[in-house]
């Protein structure tokens, strides 16, 4: 009887971890297969394939170059731009997936893909492959397309295997040199701190509050000194990191309060606040009313 029950659960289990589908798309660069229009693309890792093309992978303090085939592995939350550098842009050929940290660790699988040295902040995301390697990689993807589109119950179980596989594979291989960052670096630097900014909006629940609240929340982010990202994003803006950090907080303040019936308490906990009496002092400091006053009007 306890065997039945182990197997039972057991059972009950896999089956749980095999009904994560929103939390895994994988496509042919250039196909329209990967939306995730319901999910919040913050939660989103990414490993892309280039097969062919020439770019650069641009980061707030430096750039790698990619002239032959490579794997680059993305983090939501470390921003970066890609641009083409010659006729042939990346995206002509090669694929990508995009998943959750929780769809890779549900079956015990690898640590928070935060702390992987694939996607950490300040590491070196770009693999340059050999004949051999792209070989090997590209049937990995192969298999990925073939079994997301399958009737197999346990596909997602394969997939994880053979993305694990994928992680497994780039951690053996020596990542891409980055070189410095150009001398437009304090345009660039804005750019991915307002891109950064924007990510964190809109506040889906009060369970999921605000993780990024101060100029050197994000200067962590974009791994640079905090007084070097207030020195380019006031050279480019004019205004100070904090006050466009603020004045996102207050638009997206005012609109908890307009459209949604959350508390008082719940929006100031989703924005950052530890008490509702700071939420309410600052509220009246930028916009002169109380948050209430605005709920009544």
């Amino acid at each position: 009887m306890e065997d039945q029950d182990l197997i039972e659960k057991s059972i009950h289990s896999f089956q749980r971890i095999q009904a994560e589908p929103a939390q895994f798309r994988v496509a042919a660069i250039g196909e329209n297969k990967c939306k995730l229009t319901s999910y919040n693309r913050r939660d989103f890792y990414k490993i892309t394939l280039v097969l062919k093309g020439n770019s650069q992978l641009l980061y707030a303090d430096r750039g790698i170059e990619i002239n032959k085939p490579a794997l680059v592995f993305t983090n939501p939350l470390v921003p970066y731009s890609w641009e083409s550098s010659g006729q042939e842009a990346y995206e002509e050929a090669g694929y990508f997936c995009v998943f959750s940290d929780d769809f890779l660790q549900a079956a015990g699988r690898m640590e928070s893909l935060q702390e992987s040295s694939l996607f950490k902040a300040g590491g070196n995301p770009v693999y340059l492959l050999d004949h051999e390697q792209v070989k090997y990689i590209s049937s990995l993807f192969v298999r990925m397309r073939s079994e997301i589109d399958s009737e197999y119950h346990f596909k997602y179980e394969l997939i994880r295997s053979q993305l694990t596989l994928l992680i497994h594979e780039a951690i053996k291989m020596q990542p891409a040199v980055a070189y410095p960052a150009p001398q437009n670096a304090a345009s660039r630097i804005t750019k991915l701190f307002l891109g950064l900014l924007e990510k964190q909006f809109p506040v889906d629940s009060p369970q999921h509050p605000l993780q990024l609240k101060k100029a050197s929340d994000y200067a962590d982010k974009l791994t640079v000194h905090v007084n070097h990202l207030n020195a380019a994003v006031h050279e480019i803006t004019g205004k100070s990191t904090t006050t466009h950090i603020n004045e996102k907080i207050v638009a997206e303040a005012k609109s908890l309060l307009k459209h949604t019936d959350w508390s008082v308490a719940e929006i100031a906990f989703s924005l950052g606040f530890g008490y509702a009496s700071y939420f309410n002092n600052f509220f009246k400091k930028h916009t002169g009313v109380t948050p209430s006053g605005v709920r009544n009007n």
